[in-house]
């Protein structure tokens, strides 16, 4: 008994994950973390070029589990800025729908519907100021 409480006597549950595999998830982890930081820092420094890239980086490398949640996060928010010279609030609202989508019970979900709500009033917003310029133009005639 004594020896069972203090580990002595280990015998592998079936079905455990070797300690290599767990070795390179956490390695793996720790890169897509870094890459993760890295994207943050170009984001920071307005290279959204270069921020989107390693987003999608880690995107490719996660295989759908986190942090695949927070790329598509960050990539929404990428193409959000009002700093981002080639801004589309239509795939940035895409990403944060796909948080939403693929990652519900991520504590991103909430802020990526927030967001979802938020560019939507944006994109009314310019669809009725298109119909008033419509409008203006055909009273000029």
């Amino acid at each position: 008994m004594v020896l069972l409480l203090s580990g002595c006597s280990y015998v592998p549950i079936q079905g455990s994950v070797p300690e290599d595999t767990v070795r390179e998830q956490n390695a793996k982890g720790n890169e897509l973390a870094q890459r993760l930081q890295k994207a943050a820092e170009m984001y920071g420094h307005g290279d959204f070029d270069g921020g989107l890239k390693v987003n999608q980086s880690v995107m490719s490398l996660c295989g759908k589990k986190p942090p695949c949640d927070q790329a598509l996060f960050n990539i929404g928010l990428i193409y959000a800025s009002n700093d981002n010279a080639k801004k589309d609030y239509r795939k940035s609202m895409a990403m944060f729908q796909r948080v939403v989508k693929e990652y519900p019970q991520s504590p991103l979900a909430p802020q990526a519907r927030t967001w979802i709500g938020v560019l939507g009033v944006i994109e009314k917003s310019k669809e009725v100021d298109m119909e008033i310029e419509r409008a203006k133009k055909k009273l000029a005639r």
